[in-house]
């Protein structure tokens, strides 16, 4: 079995802590989902936030998932000008048999825009 890395990014409408758990739920969510993973499949998960989104902790989503046994880590992001704002990425570590080239890559909503060229 392969360790392979999957992207992902969700941008909020707000910056509230119910929003965020939602939101990123449904980005790791669909992320397990499209590349066939179960949380058994996780080696870890980084998480970075652009510095405008204060109200909780990304890799809280994970764990009202049930995402218990797996390193989580948050981080913020670099504060550049003219950036896409209240977005959360996410850089999962997984085992999977699949070839580099069929992980799929899931950016939700308005931060499909962050990169046209993996998200599907």
């Amino acid at each position: 079995m392969a360790v392979r890395a999957v992207r992902g990014a969700v941008q909020l409408e707000q910056d509230e802590a119910g929003h965020m758990d939602e939101q990123v739920g449904a980005l790791l969510t669909e992320v397990l989902e499209r590349n066939g993973l179960s949380a058994d499949d996780l080696i870890s998960v980084w998480f970075t936030a652009t510095p405008d989104l204060h109200s909780d902790f990304p890799a809280a989503a994970a764990r009202n998932l049930g995402i218990t046994d797996v390193p989580l880590i948050c981080a913020q992001e670099l504060d550049i000008a003219g950036a896409m704002p209240r977005v959360v990425r996410i850089l999962a570590h997984i085992e999977s048999d699949r070839p580099r080239s069929e992980i799929s890559h899931v950016y939700l909503g308005a931060a499909a825009a962050l990169r046209k060229d993996i998200a599907q």
